[in-house]
């Protein structure tokens, strides 16, 4: 899907009327399959994914990685790793949102500064337009969000990989997102309890709340019409854990998880944050009532704890911000990131507070 849509091709939808809106939402929804791609090209010849051009590479920082599996989603893996990096080292997983590639979410939101600082590695997967038209992790997609299928499938096997070739401690792996990649984040983390010690969702969306296009747009909180929230299902903690609890047969523990949101997002409802909450909480077998109030830089942090006091989800409300991953471009220790499309500078760099929150600073 392309929750981003609205924010700068929308308008000239609007003029159009519903119908076209409901025609692109479909079509940009839809998984580019080969029957989708030949009506497409045969409706909007001028679309750049017609024009045969090549896939984007992983981008000057990034290494391209090759036969890692099956790769069922048909995605690409690109890593950083530092030089000389030890072994049983962390690895952090970076998904970027939709209209972006992984080269757009290296250094833009400080994973590689810290990556070099903190000496972990790092595995940003990429969408290709040949999945999605927008380059949207399917995170609604049934055949892409269960466990040992599609997209979810060739992230797991990339991790794999990294395991095997720079020798990462298995019990040391994170997962990060921002918007569809917030998406794909829940969905690993649900699927995959047993590879992840923790994760952060950015503006995104509780595990299964969709599995088709009709509920992707119409319940979960996803606006394709500028400035407009769309509706956001409540459901009860329970049944938002319950979600998770089916997503594979894991009995251990689960991980912790960092959410994150803009007051002013129109692109993800806001109401996500506290859905988000609901759901990992209850997974997490604690209750939603806040344990620890303070601030980060003026906003909203609040930190939800066990019987013995372990943080094991927190939330950050970021006033005033849209939709995107916030930043804080400066030299500084506590600094990073520089301003782009998604990229929001909003004076506070969520990647070192993330990595804080996991215990890998």
């Amino acid at each position: 899907m392309d929750p981003n849509f609205s924010e700068t091709d929308g308008s000239a939808c609007l003029k159009w009327g519903s119908r076209c809106l409901a025609t692109l939402a479909l079509t940009l929804l839809l998984p580019m399959t080969a029957t989708a791609d030949s009506l497409w090209c045969t409706w909007f010849p001028w679309w750049p994914l017609c024009s045969n051009n090549p896939s984007t590479i992983c981008g000057e920082q990034l290494t391209e990685v090759s036969g890692f599996g099956s790769n069922p989603g048909n995605l690409k893996m690109c890593t950083y790793v530092p030089e000389n990096l030890a072994t049983s080292r962390p690895l952090v997983v970076a998904l970027h949102g939709c209209k972006q590639q992984a080269a757009d979410y290296d250094d833009e939101t400080g994973w590689i500064k810290f990556a070099e600082e903190h000496q972990f590695a790092l595995l940003l997967p990429q969408q290709q337009d040949t999945n999605n038209i927008s380059k949207c992790f399917n995170w609604f997609e049934p055949n892409d969000i269960e466990r040992d299928k599609g997209e979810a499938l060739s992230i797991r096997q990339m991790i794999e990989k990294m395991v095997s070739d720079t020798g990462i401690d298995p019990k040391k792996v994170y997962v990060t997102g921002l918007s569809a990649g917030g998406g794909m984040t829940a969905v690993m983390l649900a699927a995959y309890p047993d590879v992840f010690a923790g994760g952060a969702i950015i503006a995104g969306i509780p595990y299964k709340c969709a599995t088709n296009v009709g509920e992707a747009l119409g319940e979960c909180g996803v606006s394709l019409v500028p400035g407009q929230l769309a509706p956001m299902k409540d459901l009860s903690p329970e049944a938002w854990g319950s979600l998770v609890r089916s997503a594979s047969s894991h009995d251990g523990s689960f991980p912790r998880v960092s959410i994150w949101q803009g007051t002013k997002d129109t692109t993800v409802n806001p109401a996500n944050q506290q859905e988000l909450v609901d759901q990992w909480t209850n997974v997490l077998g604690i209750d939603q009532i806040p344990d620890i109030e303070d601030t980060i830089n003026g906003h909203e942090h609040i930190l939800y704890t066990n019987d013995q006091g372990e943080a094991l989800v927190e939330t950050v409300l970021i006033s005033d911000m849209c939709h995107g991953t916030p930043i804080d471009p400066g030299n500084g220790n506590d600094q990073c990131g520089v301003a782009g499309p998604y990229i929001l500078d909003v004076e506070v760099c969520s990647s070192l507070h993330i990595i804080r929150f996991w215990g890998l600073d």
